[in-house]
């Protein structure tokens, strides 16, 4: 393995024995192997560690680590929770890259090589991923996730280990997800998703849906919108476009209706004025200019930040362009 391309996944999960098989098999059939692949067994009760175990012995880089039931599953800090159990078992400075994987994924054999071709051919993009798909409930199509192209996706977080340590790495509370991205937009770096056909995946269970449905999903991500401090106005346009999505006109209800009972309840929010202000300031400009403009406008802005904290990173780049041309 190129030693600049040594991966480290981390995969919280718990009772996903109705997956875990898939998510296996297409990570040890990847074009480029992960250096080392954490699997954290946050309290399965299912047969979730035995196929674990199975898997264990078979693939020389999956180490399993085990916790104890806590009773129930949990989404947002519970994940990142476990999350954090398996990245305080490795050194990550032994790594360049880190992603955060979900065990309900079916991932396209080159996805993580990709992944990497296009970092090293942008120091600035610091998180990225491709596309989730699933399978429509009543169609049985095959239809893409709403996800934004300035945001990796949740279940596959595919990071820079700089990246991840300048960020500060994962709020433990729902919507550390959208943190992190703006988060490193703030800094300078590039957070994306691309829907490439060659690194679209499968998510085997519908975003949203998991702990105790959709409707609970969407309350909760009403919660997180209102807990990272998105503009009312923003997220009203945001409720307003989702309407035709599954399931129509509930999910855009629920949305809302977790917001507001948020803000009634004067629920604590994220600490960081600076963080809570930009981020606001960028939702309004994507409400006047569209969300691909407002990003390329910010990511334009903040560039000299980047720059200025990597320099190095950039003199590197541009000698190995000219040592391109020259030879």
């Amino acid at each position: 393995m190129d030693s600049s391309r040594r991966y480290l996944l981390i995969s919280p999960c718990r009772d996903e024995a109705k997956y875990l098989r898939r998510t296996l098999e297409s990570v040890s059939a990847q074009s480029i192997p992960p250096a080392l692949w954490v699997v954290v067994d946050d309290g399965s009760t299912d047969e979730t560690p035995a196929i674990l175990e199975e898997y264990e012995r078979r693939l020389p880089y999956l180490k399993v680590v085990r916790r104890v039931d806590r009773g129930r599953r949990q989404v947002g800090p519970g994940v990142v929770d476990a999350f954090y159990a398996g990245l305080e078992a490795v050194r990550l400075e032994d790594f360049d890259y880190l992603c955060k994987l979900d065990m309900d994924l079916d991932l396209p054999v080159q996805y993580f090589e990709l992944l990497m071709q296009r970092m090293e051919s942008d120091p600035r993009i610091g998180t990225t991923s491709g596309k989730p798909w699933y399978v429509h409930p009543q169609s049985g199509a095959l239809v893409p996730e709403i996800c934004g192209d300035e945001m990796s996706v949740g279940m596959s977080k595919f990071y820079r280990v700089s990246c991840f340590k300048e960020i500060g790495g994962f709020v433990r509370q729902v919507m550390w997800d959208g943190i992190d991205c703006h988060r490193a937009r703030m800094l300078g770096w590039i957070a994306e998703s691309r829907d490439l056909e060659a690194i679209r995946f499968i998510h085997l269970r519908p975003m949203g849906s998991s702990e105790k449905g959709i409707w609970t999903g969407r309350l909760r991500h009403g919660f997180g919108q209102y807990f990272m401090g998105t503009s009312p106005v923003y997220y009203l346009a945001v409720a307003v476009y989702r309407l035709p999505a599954y399931p129509m006109l509930v999910g855009s209800v629920a949305m809302l209706w977790g917001y507001l009972r948020s803000a009634l309840r004067r629920l604590p929010r994220y600490d960081d004025h600076e963080f809570r202000n930009f981020l606001r300031s960028y939702q309004h400009s994507c409400l006047r200019l569209g969300k691909a403009n407002a990003t390329a406008r910010v990511n334009a802005e903040r560039g000299w930040i980047w720059r200025a904290n990597h320099a190095d990173v950039e003199d590197m780049q541009n000698a190995g362009k000219a040592h391109r041309v020259g030879g």
